[in-house]
């Protein structure tokens, strides 16, 4: 919208690059371009104001496909006035020359137009498609039949308008119809889940398969070591005990011959001395074999005497103190 400032009876407008301003007066174009700015009178001007600006216009409608679905399409249409003076002489794009404020409402019109034969192009792209292609490759069907529709369309050109750009942003089901859809598809990912599941605990319980099998091979691996180690301790301790039995062998060898060198010496020593005082017994026999009985008497009695106990006292009693000197007499009587 367009700045009017007033002075004086007179008025000012001021327009926007994006606005074209076209200014009559007494039925002759005075004014006409963008971006203007001049004076005028209210009572003599008529003004009109065209965007020629890129517009979008959002716009969403129902249609049917080809198997009786309905369908919500969403779009987008971008469109400028490629044709102010046009656009003016079949839009009404005047203004109030005091306030600047549009008379009409052109760009409802505009709407209403581009809605419509856009809409018309969509159905009947739709109207020949069923549910599951339109949810699949329709977006870009419609996209490209709504464009090749506005770009034939004769009411565009006679009114000024050029399209930019359309965009199709989606078309949808109705709701139970569209959880219906993606109820395949949802147990599709299910069963995928579950597949990725049971492969992720399959290979967990192969991982744990092999993991006891490594244990168990190390445990066989161990207890075969240990079977080693006993073997080995055993011949260990065997060939302990033969060396032990052999060096105690020895030993004993050794001792039974010192034993019987030991018998034979003392053996030896034996006979030597039995030699040696059956030599000596010989000897003192004979020599008291040539001694004098008197004198092996006197060598009884000092023998006797010598292994007699001590006598601190002796009694004689008459009887054997008469026979003693008796015996004593007979013996002095047969001497000489």
């Amino acid at each position: 919208m367009a700045d009017i400032s007033r002075r004086l009876g007179w008025r000012h407008l001021r327009s926007a690059p994006t606005a074209h301003v076209r200014h009559h007066r007494g039925g002759k174009l005075v004014h006409d371009g963008p971006g203007l700015s001049f004076w005028y009178r209210s009572l003599t001007a008529a003004l009109s104001e065209v965007p020629v600006d890129d517009r979008e216009l959002t716009m969403a409608f129902h249609a049917r496909t080809a198997d009786f679905q309905d369908v919500t399409v969403q779009a987008t249409v971008t469109y400028r006035v490629g044709d102010p003076a046009v656009a003016a002489a079949r839009l009404d794009f005047s203004v109030d020359p005091d306030t600047g404020i549009w008379r009409g409402t052109p760009l409802d019109q505009i709407s209403t137009l581009l809605t419509e034969a856009a809409q018309q192009h969509a159905l009947d792209t739709l109207a020949r498609s069923p549910l599951a292609d339109v949810l699949l490759t329709g977006v870009a069907s419609v996209r490209e039949r709504i464009e090749e529709g506005l770009a034939t369309e004769p009411r565009l050109p006679a009114t000024g308008l050029e399209v930019v750009a359309v965009r199709v942003v989606a078309i949808r089901p109705e709701p139970d119809v569209e959880r219906a859809l993606r109820t395949p598809a949802r147990e599709q990912i299910q069963q995928e889940a579950d597949r990725a599941t049971y492969e992720r605990r399959a290979v967990a319980v192969e991982r744990e398969r092999a993991i006891a099998e490594n244990e168990l091979a190390s445990k066989i691996e161990l207890a075969r070591r240990e079977e080693e180690l006993v073997e080995q301790r055993g011949t260990n301790t065997r060939r302990e005990a033969e060396e032990s039995a052999a060096a105690d062998a020895v030993h004993a060898e050794a001792e039974a011959a010192r034993t019987v060198r030991l018998a034979r010496a003392e053996a030896e020593a034996a006979r030597q001395v039995g030699g040696a005082r059956a030599d000596a017994q010989a000897a003192w026999l004979r020599v008291h074999a040539e001694v004098d009985p008197a004198t092996l008497h006197a060598l009884g009695l000092t023998r006797l005497a010598e292994n007699l106990p001590r006598i601190d006292s002796l009694t004689l009693s008459p009887d054997v103190l008469t026979g003693l000197l008796a015996k004593l007499g007979g013996a002095g009587g047969g001497q000489p």
